[in-house]
Order: structure tokens, then C-alpha cells, then sequence
């Protein structure tokens, strides 16, 4: 609980600034950071990676590792300045009074330690009390964090919960010593969007609870706009606007948080009529910072001679809540004018259907037992009767959680696996039985992936050029080494990267620069169909919105067909034009995106769009609670798959969605869903997502 004889903040960092020591020279990572976080107060600090913000963190729990260290300004907790405290006063803190939530939970969590014991840990050694009473306060906690049959949890191993899970219980450990201030590091990124929701909702419940002060550490607006009192955004290493959630996204008042904003898919934006504005140029890297703005080089509003010709400082913005900006020209800028008319694409029409599934499966064959060998075999129903079309130059998005069947569908497009049953048609020619040894070059050629993870993708003792030409030499395109150079060189191009990255090595490339070569090389052999499985989840959202405009110009001017496997619904939204959400292998709901994203919706497509965070205080959401977890495809429960987890069931007459799989029926205009609920029903849906009149 927070201290009652503590009024003023929990949190007060003043000027802060932190330096990273090599053999070369002072790394300064954070420079003049100030912020404040009062009893019971959610401040969100926001920011691209490597502008500080987990640093700062870092620098809360004094834990910056050998090389960092504090070389200015004060943090003080509960009035102590923590800079002062010894390792043993740090010590009895940290975990107790200050508690940290790590992005993944894995790494905090003891894999060869039951649940509870690593539970009881926490009070016994911070608070000194016995075994029984430990226990006790574990039981409560991990009931308070919603976990089902809480005992069963408390005696598993980490690897026996499912990772949304595995999160709650980092949770519920940070929360055993009930501390004054939790600080949360992009604790929801690598979950699914509605585990995601139900994360947020408990770190809000529990916070209210047990009075808890929040720090929360992320790249998404939405979230913040969902779980914090205030805001505080960051450029490289430097605070640049920070006040209430609502003073800020309603009255921006930097031009790097207006960017931000720019490049993220609110309702409204559109493909063709309203794009997204990427922000110009990169990131400056720590030691190469500009004079002056250090968002200078990028900024639309910078005037030479003004801009750069200072150290630029924080200044209040009249009027607001403690709002303040680090921009001399703020009070000059008109924030109401929308940005400068792009050219406006005109819209691609869909050609052709190029490639057709019908009916496909891919099952599974595996031991009950795998680690023993003991038992009978078991079926994983992986991908269950999956029918669509995709058209020339048209965007299928294929939406939803983890372990519903999206990537092995990718890999059974790719031949990375064969089908069970069914067919799967490029132009007239069956593919699901040929596996990608045996295709042909210009299937192969024909059928590319950009995969999630660009760093995992490329070689790292391979110059970016000679990766793209080894393409080239396996698609056989170029009858000399000169002219596979001639075409690489002209692939840089189509991906806007400068010609002279291609003797460039990855490490000397950003995030979203290997994200481009992993497109060029994708297009490298002319593809035709491209499979595009989560190609920007892993890159900021300036980045996301660069990458996501290429991929949209290259489809224009090539006629790709893009299936783009996303759990991202605002970016699906933004860039689809139809929509296939699956479901424990099945295709649960598909059409058009307008179609998918207003009533009638599918259930399960319906708690899909309650849980995308959305940053925008306009936007009114229909709360939809999806209770449980996705249900194993190894024994997928009878009749229709989202029953166990389906709000509507009671509407449906007699125990039909526990004993018949629901028919794919057509809801008019091609629009599809598979649902027991009658059309009358379905009809009458309420729209998830309203935007409310100004």
C-alpha cells in the first residue's frame, strides 16, 4: 500500500541523466529527464526503442549493470533519494516497496521451481513471515490475477501455463509485497490481443486495489490511452512532452508526438484517400545527436538558425495539467492544420483469383507421450476445412490468437508442409501435395514470405547485396554475375534503401532497414503471391507505417497479391481488403473489411475488435470479456470450436453449439460466418467500435 505519511510523490525524478561507459567513449542515453508519479497514479512513458525509456526504468531500480551510471540528477522514492541508499538498503526495496514487470515473462521465472514456491519466496525473505502464512498470501494473489483453479497453479511448473499465464503469475509475484510503485516494461507485447485486454484490465483492477503507483513502459498509444493517468513521451534520451492523457493526445503540443500519431492506422485513416505519414529519416544514434532539437532532422516545423542553435528546454504549455513541451516554436505551430495532402493513390483493383483453397486440412500426427514414448498417437488439428480466394493485387489479412492455424497455413502455401486433405490451387496448378523441394523454380519463385523477425532472417556474415543476389542466382534471373548485380541494385531501389547498403553488413542496419532487404528479397524472383506473416509487429510504429506504405506502393506496381497475417486489427483495418479471421484451425468469419469490422459479427470476431487498444479519446469500445484460453487443437472441444469460450451461447436454442459444427453461411454480399446464432440475431449486433461526434 502507499505510505500514509507520504503526501507528496511516490516517484520524483528530476534532471536525470545516465551514461553508458565503453573503451571508446560516454554513451549518454538519457540526458535532463524529469517526471513525477503521485500515490495511485499511471504514468506512460512512450517512445521508439532506444530513446530510454527502459533505461530509465533501469535507473529506478539501480540496476544499470557495470557499464551505466548516473552521472546527474536526483530519483527519489517516497522523498529518499535512491542514488544515496547502500546495496542493502537497495535490496530490502527492490521487490518489496518498487517491483518490475519484464516484457517476457519467461525470464523472470524459475523454469525447474514450482509456481507457489516461487510465489511464497517473495514475503518470506522481504517480510520475514513463515511458510503457511506465504502460502496463504500466494492463494490470494494468484486468485486475485484471475488465474483458473488457482491451487492447480500454484503447484505447475512455468512450462505448464500458457504464456498469457505465465504473465499473470509475474504479475501476482510483483504484487505479493503489495509495493508502492510497479513498473511494467512492455509487459503485454508478446501476448495475443485478447489476452493483451484481459492483462490490461488486471493491471488497472489491481492497481485501484491495492493503491498501487504505476510507471508503464510502452510503444503503444492505445494501451497507454487505456491504463495511465498521464503521459510522458520520449526522443533519444530526452523527455519532449509530457501532461494528462488527455492534454496530450487531444492537445499535442511537439511535433515528435504528432508524428507519432500521424503514423499510426486511427479509424479514419485509408490506404489510398488518407495514408499514413511516416516520420523522415532514422533514429540519431546516442553519440551523434544533432545541436540543438535532437528531433531537428526530422521535424517539418524545423527553422535553421532557431532550431539548432540552443540547447532546447522544457516549457509549460498555459492552460493545461503540469503539460509541458520541449519545442521553442510550439506556440507558433498551427496543431489544428491536417497534414500536407499526400498525392492519393487511386485504389487497386483486384484482378484474377490467383490462388483458391478448398476444403484444406493439415493434421498432425504426434506421440500422447513425445518426451517418453509411451502412449498412443495423438491428431493436432492444426488447419480444419479452410476455403478462400485471393485475387491478383488484393489484400487478405488473416487475423487471429496464437495457435489458431495461421502459420501453418503460411507454411503448407510455402511448402514447408504438405497438406492432409483438400486442394489448394496457384492459377490452375495443385500445390498443397508438392512440398518446396520439389517445386518447380518458378513456383517457388511465385509463392515468397517476409517473415516477422527481420534480424533472424538475414545471414550476418553477408553483405545485404550478396544475400539479394543469392536470391537471384536461386531463382536463375541474370545470365552474368553483372547483370544479378544490375537487379539487386534496382531491388534497393524498389525498397528505398540507398544503393550503397548493398556492402553493407545487417549489424550496420536498423530494424526497419532489414525489414526492406527481407522484402527485396522476397520480390526478387518477381513474386506474385507474397505471405507476409507479422512484418511489422517487431518494428516501431514510425517504422511500421514506412514498411507498410512500401509494401502497399509495391503491390500497386507489381499486381502482388498480399496475405498478411497480422493479430494487429487497427493495421489490418488500415491496409485489408478482405479479411479472414480463423479460430482453432477454422475459418470463423471472412469479407470484405468493412464487412468484418461492422455487425453482424462472428463472437469470436466481435471480442477480437473490443480488445484492440485504439489511441484515439474520440473512440467509444463495447466492452466484450473473452473468458479462458484457446483450447488445445489437440483435442478441440465438440461442435461448434469457440463454444467454451462463447458470451452468445445461451442465445442459441437447446446444447446445438456443444454437439454441431456450425455451417459457413453467407450473411449477404459474400460475407461469411460460421455461427449457429440466427440471422435475426446476428443482424441486431450493436457495433463495437463507435467513434463519438466532436
Amino acid at each position: 500500500m502507499t505510505d500514509p505519511a507520504t503526501d507528496g510523490p511516490i516517484l520524483e525524478i528530476d534532471n536525470l541523466s545516465i551514461s553508458f561507459f565503453t573503451r571508446l567513449r560516454e554513451i549518454p542515453a538519457v540526458m535532463d529527464f524529469s517526471c513525477t508519479v503521485m500515490p495511485g497514479e499511471a504514468l506512460g512513458l512512450v517512445g521508439e526503442s532506444g530513446c530510454g525509456k527502459s533505461t530509465v526504468a533501469l535507473g529506478v531500480m539501480q540496476d544499470l549493470g557495470v557499464n551505466g551510471r548516473i552521472v546527474g540528477g536526483t530519483i527519489k522514492f517516497k522523498g529518499k533519494n535512491l542514488n544515496d541508499m547502500t546495496d542493502a538498503q537497495l535490496r530490502d526495496i527492490r521487490g518489496s516497496e518498487i517491483a518490475m514487470i519484464y516484457q517476457e515473462p519467461m525470464a523472470s521465472l524459475n523454469p525447474a521451481m514450482k509456481i507457489g514456491r516461487q510465489l511464497m519466496e517473495v514475503p518470506m525473505i522481504h517480510e520475514g513471515i513463515g511458510e503457511k502464512e506465504a502460502r496463504k498470501r500466494a492463494l490470494e494473489v494468484v486468485t486475485d490475477v484471475r488465474l483458473p483453479d488457482p491451487e492447480r497453479v500454484l503447484d505447475s511448473y512455468p512450462h505448464q501455463l500458457s504464456g498469457g499465464q505465465q504473465q499473470r503469475i509475474v504479475i501476482a509475484m510483483a504484487l505479493m509485497s503489495k509495493p508502492s510503485l510497479l513498473i511494467l516494461d512492455e509487459p503485454t507485447t508478446a501476448l495475443d490481443v485478447t489476452v493483451e485486454a484481459a492483462v490490461v484490465d488486471l493491471v488497472k483492477d489491481l492497481g485501484r486495489k491495492y493503491g498501487t503507483s504505476m510507471l508503464f513502459i510502452s510503444h503503444n498509444l492505445g494501451l497507454v490511452l487505456e491504463t495511465c493517468d498521464r503521459i510522458c513521451v520520449m526522443y533519444s534520451g530526452e523527455a519532449v512532452e509530457r501532461g494528462s492523457v488527455a492534454d496530450v493526445f487531444d492537445r499535442m503540443r511537439h511535433p515528435y508526438t504528432q508524428a507519432l500519431f500521424r503514423s499510426i492506422p486511427l479509424p479514419g485513416a485509408d490506404k489510398t484517400a488518407r495514408p499514413l505519414v511516416a516520420i523522415p529519416g532514422n533514429f540519431p544514434l546516442p553519440h551523434e545527436r544533432p545541436p540543438g532539437c535532437n528531433f531537428g532532422p526530422r521535424c517539418t516545423y524545423f527553422m535553421p538558425g532557431r532550431c539548432d542553435a540552443q540547447d532546447i528546454p522544457m516549457e509549460q504549455v498555459d492552460g493545461d495539467d503540469r503539460h509541458a513541451t520541449r519545442c521553442i516554436r510550439w506556440n507558433e505551430i498551427d496543431w489544428s492544420a491536417p497534414p500536407k495532402a499526400s498525392t492519393g493513390e487511386r485504389a487497386t483493383e483486384p484482378g484474377r483469383v490467383v490462388l483458391k483453397a478448398d476444403n484444406l486440412r493439415k493434421y498432425y500426427e504426434v506421440s500422447a507421450n513425445a518426451l517418453f514414448g509411451s502412449g498412443g498417437q495423438k491428431v493436432v488439428k492444426a488447419n480444419e476445412t479452410l476455403s478462400f480466394e485471393a485475387r491478383e493485387a488484393e489484400t487478405l489479412a488473416i487475423v487471429g490468437e496464437s495457435g489458431c492455424g495461421k502459420s501453418t497455413l503460411a507454411k503448407v502455401l510455402m511448402g514447408l508442409e504438405t497438406a492432409t486433405d483438400g486442394q489448394i490451387h496457384l492459377d490452375n496448378a495443385e500445390i498443397q501435395n508438392t512440398p518446396i523441394e520439389k517445386r518447380d523454380t518458378r513456383t517457388v519463385s511465385s509463392v515468397q514470405m517476409v517473415f516477422q523477425n527481420p534480424f533472424d532472417t538475414l545471414n550476418p556474415s553477408m553483405t545485404v547485396g550478396r544475400q539479394i543476389m543469392r536470391a537471384l542466382e536461386v531463382f536463375r534471373i541474370g545470365a552474368s554475375e553483372a547483370e544479378r548485380r544490375t537487379r539487386m541494385l534496382e531491388l534497393l531501389d524498389l525498397v528505398k534503401l540507398p544503393r550503397a547498403f548493398a556492402d553493407r553488413m545487417p549489424r550496420q542496419l536498423s530494424g526497419g532497414q532489414k525489414q526492406r532487404v527481407g522484402i527485396a528479397r522476397a520480390f526478387a524472383g518477381g513474386a506474385r503471391i507474397v505471405v507476409a506473416d507479422e512484418p511489422v509487429s517487431a518494428l516501431d510504429v514510425s517504422v511500421q507505417a514506412a514498411v507498410t506504405d512500401l509494401l502497399m506502393e509495391i503491390q500497386r506496381t507489381q499486381r502482388t497479391t498480399l496475405l498478411f497475417i497480422s493479430h494487429d486489427l487497427s493495421i489490418v483495418r488500415y491496409l485489408a481488403d478482405r479479411v479472414m479471421v480463423m479460430y482453432l484451425g477454422h475459418v470463423v468469419e471472412i469479407g470484405d473489411t468493412a464487412q468484418v469490422f461492422a455487425p453482424p459479427y462472428h463472437p469470436y470476431t466481435e471480442a477480437l475488435l473490443s480488445a484492440v487498444p485504439i489511441a484515439d479519446t474520440k473512440v467509444r469500445k463495447r466492452h466484450v470479456v473473452l473468458e479462458g484460453e484457446i483450447p488445445s487443437a489437440m483435442n478441440p472441444p465438440p461442435g461448434c470450436p469457440f463454444q467454451t469460450r462463447c458470451g452468445w451461447k445461451p442465445v442459441v436454442p437447446g446444447n446445438l453449439c456443444e454437439t454441431e459444427a456450425p455451417p459457413l453461411k453467407d450473411v449477404g454480399e459474400g460475407h461469411r460466418i460460421k455461427c449457429h446464432l440466427p440471422d435475426a440475431t446476428l443482424r441486431a449486433m450493436e457495433p463495437v467500435i463507435q467513434i463519438a461526434a466532436e
